[in-house]
């Protein structure tokens, strides 16, 4: 039942992918094919498909997860909090994808 007020929008996500900006920006980009991108936009440019409620896989930066590695970015996967994985810059971002589970949307 909806209040006064609120409203509910609908999303076609299926999971969401939680990029820390600080590690990012930390890092200092370090993905991509020139090594210059940061984490969350190389991997939603290798995703492709649609965008923001339409996408399947939702690529979010967030404020940061406190996991604070040296020289590399940490990314959770909502369907998967229990395990963080650590990605250092280089890592080429099919294996990132691969490691994510994430495929390349239509």
């Amino acid at each position: 039942m909806e209040g006064r007020g609120i409203k509910t929008v609908r999303s076609e996500w299926e999971t969401a992918i939680l990029v820390c900006r600080k590690c990012s920006k930390r890092a200092g980009g370090g993905f991509g094919p020139k090594g210059k991108t940061p984490l969350a936009k190389a991997l939603r440019k290798h995703v492709g498909g649609k965008k923001g409620r339409k996408a399947k896989t939702a690529i979010l930066e967030t404020k940061c997860l406190s996991a604070c590695p040296k020289k590399a970015v940490t990314v959770v996967r909502t369907d998967d909090l229990l395990n963080w994985k650590l990605f250092k810059p280089g890592t080429p971002i099919d294996q990132v994808a691969d490691a994510l589970g994430v495929a390349a949307q239509e």
